[in-house]
């Protein structure tokens, strides 16, 4: 008996050891694919095939960071090229000469937004002028690293080299001299209106400010009733030894020993001497709250002021590391390997935390009120006309936990402000596009088991946006309730007549119509699930309702006015006021409930296809806006699934490059990302509150899902050597029948082999 003890011992100790090992294995992997990365794609203009055919200016630049933080952190730190918060200005792109800085970003990730909030710490030596700095000095590439995890660039000018890492609130800026020299950091708000504050307290060896912030869309130009907070920690020096310090603006000029300013282009500064370590330490954080926000953030992630540059920097590698061991990626090729990585990183910025480590955080819609989450975190920046799509449906997939969160973030945006957001950003109500997909991204969650959300008030507020409209036009202006409710559900569709003024987006209105469609769809999945029939009835008939808008004498989508009548047009392949940022030959797919339908609808299988390959054969196809991203897995549906890997093959091959100009358009939020993800993956979500998956192709030889329940979910692509069946899908053994898998089958665990 004895030696059996011992030998299950040994068995045991033996196993425990293996599975180290492999995580160990692991580890080390996802670090290298962590080093690969390339962080600077999306930062110039687009070269891909699609690149200009149907936007122009800001539509022409993926507008994403080459920023450090952790995913859905608060703070993105980036190097900064440019200075202004203006709409569709990103911090940072790569053509540009000048570095000016680290900046503590809140910049809506791939879109053509704003930056709101934020700071830019900047840097130089004795005898450069302090104007200078904040102008930027040159830089080149080659002296740059950077990662998801760190950032480092070496100024040989001024013989310093910086380096930062950072978690959700906090970071740590390391910066070295070659010599014994005195360092200036300037620290400034970036208040496009002059009203940023700065303060120096010397006491405490720390820099404070403040950045109001400013709505667009919705109350363009109006306080969004919070600020951005940002504390700067100059304390843990060495043997560096106070200079100078003071403030600095446009209209006073340098003003040395002064501890307070406001105004335009104002900043903080402190001169510090090296000494022999010739290292400078500092730390940072920000807050949505207030002061005392930023200090708590401080404190709590970096330990008291304790925790080294290296040690940060590890632990942001880590959260790296566990979101890349969720989607776990085997195969020959590094290249294909990296841009998939590339792609999950870009995936991770939004929606973005707004509560600081302690739980606080400012309340939605509100102006300066401060709330206190328990148990949770309060999530913001939903870029939602962009990521209910696929960046979501990602996050749903892998970080189920996170994703409740954001739900319940949702649902806690009903409840501070009485109506589910259309677009909520910059913590504020705005109707900056179209659509009511809030009301999909809940139903998404719901129907796929996504917890930590209250889903009967999730339905509530669901059905209130779904079927009422505020009762003060006030708040319908600011941009509350769905736009043009009353004329969609009098007619079933919008009327040309109603230009939508209360909208960022005026008229569009065959667009909008299609999407309230899928919104309604969405919505009576819920319904159904928790047994309100009458909403479910109701909603469905109006999921019906894209016929409307769809003309029978072309097949197109198409203006329609209050009568009946139709505009008739017959310019398909070119942009129309009654379209969102694209022509009808995009929003006349957008029917992904009901695909089978629309096929009989326009003359059946051969006819749908034909119009689909018309779309790619003659240039019509746009990946680089969003309403398209489902169009060639709808050839599933009609008989030709073959079609759909091959248009999925050629977008991924033609729209996505391993480079600064790789992304066809704006990355909105990482839909654009996270569509390339779920591509390379082989199957997508085409159409939301299914639960469902539509099949393409794999592109790697295996890929593991490590689930958050325990389980892992496999993906095989077999050679031809290894099976004589023709591309063939087979779920745990058995052949599929339909292109299809659905939610709980990956959540269950198993093996899809291609």
């Amino acid at each position: 008996m004895g030696k059996n003890r011992i030998a299950l011992l040994l068995c045991i100790t033996t196993l425990w050891m293996d599975l180290w090992a492999q995580c160990a294995i692991d580890r080390e992997r996802h670090m290298q694919d962590i080093l690969r990365i390339n962080t600077m794609v999306g930062t110039a203009k687009a070269e891909t095939s699609s690149a200009g055919m149907f936007g122009k200016g800001s539509e022409e630049q993926g507008q994403t960071l080459p920023a450090v933080l952790v995913p859905n952190g608060q703070n993105f730190w980036t190097p900064q090229t440019q200075a202004t918060e203006e709409k569709c200005v990103a911090p940072f792109y790569y053509a540009d000469t000048l570095f000016q800085g680290f900046r503590c970003s809140h910049w809506l990730v791939g879109g053509c937004a704003q930056d709101y909030g934020s700071f830019t710490i900047g840097f130089g030596i004795k005898g450069m002028d302090l104007w200078d700095i904040i102008k930027g000095v040159s830089y080149e590439h080659e002296h740059e690293e950077s990662h998801p995890h760190r950032y480092a660039l070496e100024l040989p000018n001024q013989g310093l080299k910086a380096e930062m890492s950072a978690l959700s609130h906090a970071a740590t800026i390391q910066l070295k001299t070659d010599r014994d020299t005195v360092v200036c950091i300037v620290l400034r708000p970036n208040s496009n209106r002059g009203e940023g504050f700065v303060e120096i307290d010397t006491n405490r060896r720390m820099l404070f400010a403040e950045n109001p912030v400013y709505r667009i869309y919705q109350g363009w130009g109006e306080r969004a009733g919070f600020s951005g907070h940002m504390v700067l920690s100059y304390g843990d020096l060495g043997n560096g030894e106070i200079v100078d310090f003071g403030i600095l603006d446009e209209k006073n000029g340098v003003q040395s020993l002064i501890t307070k300013g406001k105004g335009k282009g104002v900043a903080a500064y402190v001169m510090i001497r090296t000494g022999i370590s010739r290292t400078l330490l500092l730390r940072g954080a920000g807050s949505f709250t207030d002061r005392d926000g930023c200090v708590a953030n401080l404190i709590i992630e970096t330990e008291d002021m304790t925790k080294s540059f290296e040690k940060m920097s590890e632990e942001c590698a880590d959260s790296w590391i566990e979101r890349f061991h969720s989607v776990c990626v085997e195969d020959e090729d590094t290249a294909l390997t990296t841009q998939f990585y590339g792609a999950l990183y870009r995936s991770s910025f939004l929606p973005r935390e707004m509560s600081d480590a302690d739980g606080r955080y400012p309340v939605f819609a509100s102006d300066g009120v401060i709330g206190r989450a328990k148990g949770y975190r309060v999530f913001g920046d939903f870029s939602m006309w962009d990521i209910y799509r696929a960046q979501l449906p990602l996050l749903y997939l892998i970080a189920p936990d996170m994703a409740g969160e954001m739900m319940e973030s949702l649902v806690l945006m009903y409840r501070e402000g009485g109506w589910l957001p259309i677009f909520p950003c910059w913590n504020s109500y705005t109707a900056a596009m179209i659509g009511d997909h809030s009301i999909i991204a809940l139903a998404d969650g719901c129907i796929k088991g996504i917890g930590g959300f209250d889903i009967e008030e999730a339905y509530e507020a669901i059905r209130k946006n779904a079927f009422e409209k505020p009762l003060l036009y006030e708040d319908y202006a600011s941009g509350k309730g769905r736009r043009s409710l009353d004329s969609y559900l009098k007619y079933g569709y919008v009327p040309m007549e109603d230009s939508v003024l209360e909208a960022f987006h005026r008229c569009e209105q065959t667009s909008r119509t299609l999407e309230y469609v899928v919104d309604d769809y969405a919505a009576a999945q819920v319904a159904h699930m928790l047994g309100h029939n009458d909403d479910y009835e109701q909603l469905m008939k109006r999921a019906g309702w894209w016929r409307n808008v769809i003309n029978p004498l072309t097949g197109y989508a198409d203006g329609r006015y209050a009568d009946g009548t139709w505009m008739g047009n017959r310019l398909q392949f070119t942009r129309q006021s009654f379209i969102t940022e694209g022509a009808p030959c995009h929003y006349t797919f957008y029917v992904p409930h009901d695909i089978e339908e629309l096929a009989e609808y326009v003359g059946g299988n051969d006819v749908l296809v034909a119009m689909l390959d018309s779309l790619f054969e003659c240039g019509g196809y746009w990946h680089g806006n969003e309403p398209c991203h489902q169009i060639a897995y709808m050839y599933n549906y009609c008989g030709a699934p073959e079609k759909t890997r091959e248009r999925v093959s050629y977008i991924l091959k033609t729209e996505y490059e391993d480079n600064p100009g790789g992304l066809s358009g704006n990355d909105d939020a990482g839909q654009m990302s996270a569509w390339y993800v779920f591509g390379v993956l082989g199957f997508y979500p085409v159409c939301p509150a299914t639960g469902c998956y539509d099949l393409s192709e794999p592109l790697f030889r295996k890929v593991t899902l490590n689930l958050k329940n325990g389980k892992q979910f496999v993906i095989l692509r077999q050679s031809k050597e290894e099976s004589t069946e023709d591309q063939l899908w087979k779920l745990n053994g058995k052949t599929l029948t339909k292109n299809r898998i659905k939610h709980n089958d990956i959540i269950e665990g198993g093996m899809l082999v291609f």
